[in-house]
């Protein structure tokens, strides 16, 4: 039995590879199916269908309100803070918990600039066979580095892989943080305070009013899916600790989004009138 959360990387990114059927897509993202094992390749073809399309969205909207967009909007958040930040100069970028995250092979801005990819053993297996299988290699810029964060030292496997601290980095850390411990997400913050000054970091965080069952906003069956039942969301802050929580390990905080922000940056220039679920939201800090 692998870990549980290993099998999370799949449903996003069939999301993103639906949403490139749509008349404006939020993410451009030609990669996305390609890079998914058979079935979500198969899942990702049948959405082109766009009752097949709207199908999917309502299975997801009816066990996460505002699910579908969240998915969207937040990997266009973190792809807007990247682009922002590369203008700026950026030496590396780091992506904990990558998943079928195609950012690397995607964004023509990170060309030359080398990208790490965090992830589960069982998941950076699984990326470096379906890089092979679209590309025939993993690209040269691309670095696959597995990690348990829970059990492993995040620092040394880094720097295993040729990384280290002095570089100006970028660190993405997309729908990652619920699924740790408090204890592993700390560890976590302790590597990431060794960044040096000019370094930036994106991640999302679950609500921690959700987890404890206080407010549902909308997806009670999520929350018994994942909190519940299955103990999978672990970790979650309130929006109003982020800051003194970055701050104890020597980030800013710069900005935090959640549904009425991703409705006005992205889905009503889109002219998407669609729900955005509350129990997620994404964060930009800086060094």
């Amino acid at each position: 039995m692998g870990n549980p959360a290993e099998q999370t990387a799949i449903g996003p990114m069939i999301v993103v590879a639906a949403d490139q059927y749509e008349p404006v897509p939020l993410v451009h993202d030609p990669w996305a199916a390609q890079l998914l094992p058979t079935s979500g390749r198969v899942a990702a073809a049948l959405t082109r269908w766009s009752p097949v399309r709207s199908a999917f969205k309502s299975a997801t909207d009816k066990k996460l309100e505002g699910g579908w967009a969240s998915f969207l909007c937040r990997k266009r958040y973190i792809d807007d803070q990247l682009r922002a930040a590369i203008t700026k100069g950026v030496d590396a970028v780091v992506i904990l918990g990558a998943g079928y995250d195609t950012r690397a092979v995607r964004l023509p801005e990170l060309a030359g600039i080398p990208v790490y990819e965090v992830d589960l053993p069982a998941n950076t297996r699984r990326k470096g066979a379906a890089l092979h299988r679209a590309f025939g290699r993993i690209p040269p810029d691309v670095t696959l580095v597995p990690v348990d964060f829970e059990t492993d030292d995040l620092s040394t496997s880094l720097w295993r892989a040729g990384f280290g601290t002095d570089r100006r980095t970028f660190y993405v850390w997309e729908a990652v943080t619920q699924y740790l411990t408090e204890a592993a997400v700390r560890r976590t913050f302790d590597y990431l305070a060794q960044a040096p000054a000019g370094s930036g970091l994106a991640f999302t965080f679950v609500r921690k009013d959700f987890l404890t069952g206080q407010h549902t906003y909308g997806a009670a069956r999520a929350r018994r899916q994942f909190v519940v039942d299955n103990e999978l969301w672990r970790f979650g802050l309130q929006p109003e600790q982020v800051g003194p929580f970055l701050a104890e390990y020597g980030w800013r905080e710069v900005d935090q989004v959640g549904p009425a922000d991703y409705a006005a940056r992205y889905l009503n220039p889109a002219g998407r009138d669609t729900e955005v679920s509350e129990i997620e939201r994404a964060v930009y800090a800086e060094r």
